[in-house]
């Protein structure tokens, strides 16, 4: 993996993560609090509509792998979903001035289905690129710190800049500004994957043999290591979300100062990039079973932390940002680690399964984040409205307040212990394992060469 190949890399993911953070971290609060809409109703409809989305994406990645053109399987979706994405991300945040009542349930409503189905359109190719771009080992562990460092940069900068941007861009009017920002993110997104596009290629494998869309689904089911990392997933993605998406409810609410989640989502960033961009260094001392448990066990400090600083009424940045620390290093080396448990798979399901299905392996890691993100999403709106949180209120009740901590935090930390408790149990891919794996599939080719001749 050359340098070039591997900035261009990155470089999509630092524009398709600046738009779904702005998604996953603004728009329930966006619909809630800007356009007045009921956070349940936002829940329901956000979940509902990522579930039917989530349902499309292994049919996106067979569709995927059955491609054949002269640009490859990989490319021609990214550069389709991406245009389409872009398009339907300013009018999310573009909603007509004059749209209320009914139709403007179901404007919001129909324009977030069709982000997620764009989206997907885009992000299953692209992270399906991994395992054909690179040979296994470390440079698949390069390409994937690379990338997942790169997204977490994407996502910070929404994160940090939003609530600070959207009244300057709008001149006071969060409506505009929302839509000023989001039509930004969406130039930059579509240059940003057009570079990848076109700097990105993958290895050229062989194609004689075409695989039934029955025996790839069958191949993905008994790839027993592979449904092990994309059930960890599910569950250590809806703990993320669920703080992302209650988190700016947190700094407006709570701390009593909204612009202050950019600050404390700009330390997590940093810290989290920091900890993605170490892996290969703390790689040379443990192995990534290893460091993963610690990951989790440091975003479970650190949300105990933040805990305790609300509960006592600590409103100090400080104290505030060093529990973001401590959460967003745990967070972002369990991240850049489950791509790579997941690009492992593949190898293990080619070795178990002769099929090699890289694309059916990684929309199931889209599949339930998905799923992840759509009951997270219905937890938070459904709580808002429990907790009774009053938007117009100038100060909160203590029972609300109380209650909001509860649903962003405590809820997670037991969704983090579950997911941990499961994968340590269940995962047997070790790097000596892998090892042995990827032996034994140099072998088979040589032999399959041999035979060829």
């Amino acid at each position: 993996m050359n340098v070039r190949k591997g900035t261009a890399y990155g470089l999509g993911a630092v524009g398709k993560d600046m738009v779904y953070a702005l998604v996953s971290g603004f728009l329930l609060y966006y619909y809630n609090t800007v356009l007045g809409i009921s956070a349940t109703f936002i829940g329901i409809i956000f979940m509902a509509a990522r579930i039917f989305d989530a349902f499309n994406d292994p049919f996106m990645g067979i569709v995927v792998a059955k491609t054949r053109t002269r640009y490859g399987k990989f490319r021609p979706w990214i550069l389709c979903g991406t245009i389409l994405n872009a398009i339907v991300l300013y009018g999310m945040y573009a909603v007509p001035v004059g749209l209320s009542g009914k139709p403007l349930l179901i404007y919001v409503s129909v324009a977030y289905l069709l982000w997620g189905i764009t989206y997907t359109v885009m992000d299953i190719p692209y992270w399906s690129m991994i395992p054909a771009i690179t040979q296994s080992g470390k440079e698949r562990e390069k390409i994937s710190v690379i990338a997942r460092s790169c997204a977490g940069l994407g996502a910070a900068f929404p994160t940090a800049l939003t609530m600070a941007l959207v009244p300057a861009l709008g001149g006071g009017n969060e409506r505009t500004g929302f839509k000023i920002l989001a039509g930004i993110i969406a130039v930059f997104f579509v240059i940003a994957e057009l570079i990848t596009v076109w700097n990105v290629k993958e290895v050229k494998q062989d194609d004689t043999k075409s695989v039934r869309v029955k025996e790839m689904i069958k191949a993905l089911m008994h790839n027993d290591q592979a449904l092990v990392v994309v059930v960890s997933i599910v569950i250590f993605n809806a703990s993320l979300y669920l703080t992302q998406q209650l988190g700016i409810y947190f700094f407006k609410f709570d701390i009593g100062k909204a612009s202050l989640y950019g600050v404390f989502g700009m330390v997590g960033g940093a810290a989290q990039i920091l900890s993605m961009v170490m892996l290969p260094v703390i790689r040379k001392k443990f192995q990534c079973k290893q460091i993963l448990q610690g990951a989790i066990g440091m975003a479970l400090t650190g949300y105990t932390i933040l805990f305790a600083l609300g509960t006592f009424g600590v409103k100090n940045m400080v104290a505030l940002s060093f529990a973001a620390v401590i959460v967003f290093i745990g967070f972002g080396l369990a991240t850049v680690l489950t791509t790579i448990f997941l690009a492992d798979t593949v190898d293990y399901g080619e070795w178990k399964n002769s099929q090699r299905n890289e694309s059916v392996i990684f929309s199931m890691q889209t599949f339930v984040v998905k799923l992840a993100s759509a009951f997270s999403v219905l937890i938070a709106g459904v709580g808002l409205d429990l907790i009774h949180l009053d938007k117009q209120a100038a100060v909160q009740t203590a029972g609300t307040l109380l209650g909001l901590r509860v649903v962003m935090i405590v809820v997670p930390m037991a969704g983090l212990v579950w997911s941990s408790i499961f994968f340590t149990r269940r995962y047997r891919l070790t790097e000596d394992v892998m090892k042995g794996i990827i032996t034994d599939l140099k072998g088979r080719n040589v032999e399959y060469d041999k035979e060829a001749k």
